[in-house]
């Protein structure tokens, strides 16, 4: 018998994928412009290193606060519906600064606080918008395809990721705030548009009994019984906490590699470009001893930042940045595609709000870390620390979760 064929473009010929992916990159586009001009704005109204931090912390703590109720909403009510109505609200806030641009001199040095109302809006959106698209996007493709899927949309989530703060500073610099802000405002309009032609039908809601609690911690207590997704959950969100450096980049750029801030927006990028690439890579053929390459990807990411540390050459650097992106997405396909697999439909909203909580404590908080162990340790001390902790961290995971080492094909 023929071994079946595989078709790396699968996904991409569901017409509804393609709706949901347009309409991905269209929204990663916006909140990336936004996030980059906000972030240029704010500093350059304040000259306050620490409004950076804290226009992170607006999105974050909303983001974060609201995931597990986010959840729960996401497996009550109609998941197409209510994405729509959260990327409404991120169009809004585009709207929003736009405004604020228009009023001269409604923004200042001591008058910010409007900036950090939009942004915190805008991170409650997205609290909601991440469990009913995620859990959507599981149900308008067959289950034989989710592999493929993932590795396809995140793929797409990348290249937005890394052309979106490009654009955004681009356009901040050559026409500054106000067209910026259009152009976020429009791509939000976009996405909004694409996401509404998608044809979903609700399946029927399974009636969730017991309490509020109860419920919204459902997806806690699910991911208890899954040790395999457990494990690839925490796996992720220690080897992100304590062995990514991406907030003390510009340390490095300034003081040891001597790039300034050119070069420092291509290190930033560099990790963005190789996880593009091995998403292509992945989407093209099937990935076997899925839990052994994982364990090895986070392994070598947690090695990749110790020879970061210790380099002093910009190229080998961002050579090393590039295969940190590869190695990590690698991680974040396995792990996505696993959640798809094993999750009910009825429980795929509140499940992956807690993923959400998993992503969100180990990107920002993760930076909080970084800059502490910083100032504690020195920078190139905490760099080292954290790759070494992302060893012992797949020491220890690979050694209480025998079924995620052993796991195999993902479908």
């Amino acid at each position: 018998m023929a071994e079946d064929r595989h078709d790396p473009y699968v996904s991409l010929r569901n017409r509804d994928f393609l709706w949901f992916v347009a309409s991905l990159v269209a929204m990663t586009l916006g909140t990336m412009v936004q996030a980059t001009v906000v972030a240029w704005q704010v500093y350059a109204l304040t000259n306050d290193p620490l409004s950076l931090g804290l226009v992170g912390l607006a999105e974050a703590l909303p983001f974060i606060g609201a995931a597990l109720y986010a959840g729960h909403v996401a497996d009550l009510y109609h998941r197409k519906r209510l994405s729509l109505v959260a990327i409404a609200v991120q169009t809004v806030c585009g709207l929003a600064l736009l405004a604020f641009t228009l009023r001269p001199g409604f923004l200042g040095p001591g008058h910010v606080w409007p900036v950090f109302a939009v942004v915190f809006a805008s991170g409650l959106a997205r609290s909601f918008l991440q469990p009913a698209r995620t859990a959507l996007a599981a149900e308008i493709v067959p289950r034989e395809t989710y592999a493929n899927a993932v590795a396809w949309r995140s793929s797409l989530w990348q290249f937005a990721a890394v052309v979106g703060p490009a654009l955004g500073g681009m356009l901040y610099g050559f026409s500054g705030a106000r067209l910026s802000y259009a152009v976020e405002a429009a791509l939000c309009v976009v996405g909004l548009v694409l996401f509404a032609r998608i044809a979903y039908t609700r399946a029927p809601a399974a009636a969730q009994e017991g309490s509020i609690y109860d419920n919204l911690t459902v997806g806690i207590r699910f991911l208890l019984t899954q040790p395999e997704l457990l494990g690839a959950q925490v796996l992720d969100l220690f080897s992100v906490l304590f062995g990514g450096a991406t907030a003390l980049l510009p340390i490095f750029a300034s003081d040891y590699l001597h790039v300034g801030p050119q070069g420092l927006g291509v290190l930033r990028a560099a990790p963005a470009a190789g996880a593009v690439l091995i998403s292509v890579v992945l989407a093209h053929r099937r990935l076997r001893s899925a839990g052994r390459t994982l364990f090895i990807c986070v392994a070598a990411f947690g090695a990749c930042w110790i020879v970061f540390a210790l380099s002093r050459s910009f190229w080998l650097s961002l050579g090393i940045l590039f295969v940190s992106g590869m190695l990590d997405n690698v991680s974040v396909v396995i792990r996505s595609t696993l959640l798809t697999i094993r999750t009910p439909p009825a429980l795929l909203g509140r499940v992956s709000a807690v993923n959400q909580i998993f992503i969100g404590s180990s990107n920002e908080i993760g930076s909080f870390e970084s800059g502490v162990a910083a100032r504690l340790l020195g920078t190139i001390n905490s760099v080292l620390l954290g790759g070494l902790v992302t060893l012992g961290v797949v020491g220890v995971t690979a050694w209480k979760t025998p079924a995620l080492r052993n796991l195999d094909e993902l479908s």
